[in-house]
């Protein structure tokens, strides 16, 4: 298995969880080439929209979905034991610039990550 990857659907640990992860990945039009890398690394991929696309894994699933302002935006769940990896990720992907949230149950920022080119 591709590292990082542990394919497979999203844990049912974590199914439970409303979004507790957000982010804007800069200066991507389009969400299929990013798609595209997670697929690389052995995570699920499904479009799930016109432009849109589903990746995800047992610890973390999230919606990538381009803007109309040369970003791709990105929402899910994600065990938040593993939101350091979800970032190191993204760097691998190429996603950078970017900014990665964490939220609690309350909807508090536990964590933000920032990551430039």
């Amino acid at each position: 298995m591709p590292e990082g990857g542990e394919g497979g659907d999203l844990a049912a640990e974590w199914t439970a969880l409303s979004n507790n992860v957000c982010g804007i990945l800069h200066g991507h039009r389009d969400a299929g080439p990013l798609a595209e890398r997670f697929e690389r690394l052995g995570w699920s991929t499904r479009s799930s929209s016109w432009e849109g696309y589903e990746v995800g894994t047992t610890w973390c699933e999230v919606e990538l979905e381009p803007t109309d302002h040369k970003a791709v935006l990105l929402n899910g769940v994600v065990d938040p034991s593993r939101f350091d990896d979800l970032a190191a990720l993204l760097t691998r992907c190429g996603a950078m610039p970017y900014t990665l949230e964490l939220y609690d149950e309350n909807d508090t920022l536990l964590r933000e990550i920032r990551r430039e080119e």
